[in-house]
């Protein structure tokens, strides 16, 4: 999807939605399938981060 002109991603550089070809690669997130889900990639990852630490702390038995 690298280089789809209708794919949304959030922009750490300039913490701002783009859509399309814009910065370099390493510093964005996604691709996200609308403009909506992109402004919450941040929101998103911290998600993911506290599920994933969730399910390690579980597996490890604390």
């Amino acid at each position: 999807m690298a280089g789809d002109e209708n794919a949304w991603y959030y922009c750490l550089t300039h913490k701002a939605v783009e859509r399309g070809v814009g910065c370099r690669g390493g510093d964005r997130m996604g691709p996200y399938p609308d403009e909506a889900t992109a402004a919450r990639a941040l929101d998103i990852a911290r998600e993911r981060t506290a599920a994933a630490d969730d399910a390690s702390r579980k597996w490890d038995g604390d």
